[in-house]
């Protein structure tokens, strides 16, 4: 006859078995035999700031656009004040005309039917590698010309008229872009941007240089392939700024465009020297709340920082504790789960306002997340914050 204690004994081993085995495959890594995770270089939990809206204002912003963009990951408005224009999750870049929405620009030459817009929200997810995914958009102010950041294929432009964009350039130094993100153009029309990695891509592709990887597994890992790059439109050449980032995302010039902002998974908005005697060179300029999506500079010289979410002690126990983390990455809990662990619990929205110094001016958030969540990037146009968010299927106003 088995004892009490020998069937709990087999519990316990069946448990551990199915735990370190993963049988069904439900781990957020399942896919990625040979995976590994890096230390994620984080501030001390009392540098990090921890200011709060008390009065949740984002839950006031207005919804637009309900069900007509999904995942405005990035706003612009042309130099003649029209639009918004975004891109959204079928490879379009839409424009607003005043009355309805229209195709502007497409990043890809593959598109087919299977691009087509669908109001399903995962519908684009295993094709965008085909489709395109664009992310930063910024128009040339002097020529009009819109700059785009696809995820698959690197750095675009296309004209006023619109149109299929044309690729600039996919690679720096030899190395595929992995993962364009966003970028920001100074008035010679240098462009300066990002690649979160040259290791993974934002879905899953069936590249064989990035087979099986996507932006979940670079945020879970840790991984610092990541860069930034300038693009010279005279000579055509891409140079590598900076490079061994943790998942470099936003970036925008300061007003003079002495230096430019980006934002990193590591916490913080870096500046890196355009011109005077530390160009070339690069240094903190703020800690910050949670993780960062883009940034944006408005009319007075402010800077807007989208938050993805807040900075919580679940991920500061194991940003110190890699192989713990790798350990975790391993059992049986689903992606979505992990996610919303490393998120707090649920998705929330947050922006942040800083001063050319650095210094925190304003925080607005929506904390349940009640009218916006997720939030990519803030574009600051007459007097109103325009909201966008790769997951949500609307723009917001604030």
């Amino acid at each position: 006859m088995v004892t009490p204690a020998v069937f709990l004994a087999g519990i316990v081993l069946a448990a551990a078995l199915y735990c370190g085995l993963d049988p069904l495959g439900r781990s957020p890594m399942a896919n990625f035999p040979g995976f590994e995770t890096y230390p994620y270089e984080l501030p001390p939990w009392s540098e990090v700031p921890h200011v709060r809206d008390e009065g949740d204002r984002l839950r006031g912003a207005e919804v637009r656009f309900l069900n007509q963009v999904k995942g405005p990951e990035s706003i612009a408005f042309d130099p003649q004040g029209r639009g918004p224009y975004t891109g959204v999750d079928d490879g379009r870049v839409v424009f607003w005309n005043g009355e309805s929405w229209s195709d502007f620009a497409y990043t890809s030459l593959n598109r087919t039917e299977i691009c087509s817009p669908d109001p399903n929200p995962f519908s684009h997810i295993k094709i965008e590698h085909i489709c395109g995914r664009p992310l930063g958009l910024r128009f040339d102010k002097k020529t009009g010309d819109l700059y785009i950041a696809d995820a698959y294929f690197g750095l675009l432009k296309v004209g006023p008229q619109g149109g299929i964009a044309a690729t600039l350039t996919a690679e720096a130094e030899g190395v595929p872009l992995g993962f364009t993100n966003d970028l920001a153009i100074d008035d010679e029309g240098t462009v300066y941007f990002t690649d979160s990695s040259a290791y993974y891509q934002r879905r899953k592709s069936p590249n064989h240089m990035f087979v099986s990887r996507n932006f979940l597994q670079l945020i879970f890992t840790g991984e610092s392939s990541g860069r930034l790059l300038k693009y010279n439109p005279t000579t055509k050449v891409t140079t590598v700024l900076l490079r061994d980032l943790q998942f470099p995302n936003g970036v925008t010039l300061s007003k003079d465009e002495s230096f430019l902002l980006f934002s990193e998974a590591r916490l913080r908005l870096t500046k890196y020297w355009l011109k005077g005697e530390k160009a070339g060179t690069s240094e903190v300029f703020a800690i910050l709340p949670g993780y960062a999506d883009n940034v944006r500079t408005n009319e007075n010289g402010d800077f807007w920082v989208a938050i993805h979410c807040h900075h919580n002690k679940y991920i500061d126990f194991l940003s110190k504790h890699r192989y713990l983390r790798k350990l975790l990455l391993k059992l049986p809990i689903s992606i979505k789960y992990t996610y919303l662990l490393l998120i707090g619990g649920k998705l929330h929205g947050v922006v942040v306002k800083y001063s050319p110094n650095g210094e925190i001016i304003e925080t607005l958030e929506d904390r349940e997340g009640k009218t916006v969540k997720a939030i990519s990037e803030v574009e600051e146009k007459d007097g109103k914050l325009w909201l966008g968010s790769v997951l949500m299927p609307f723009i917001a106003v604030y």
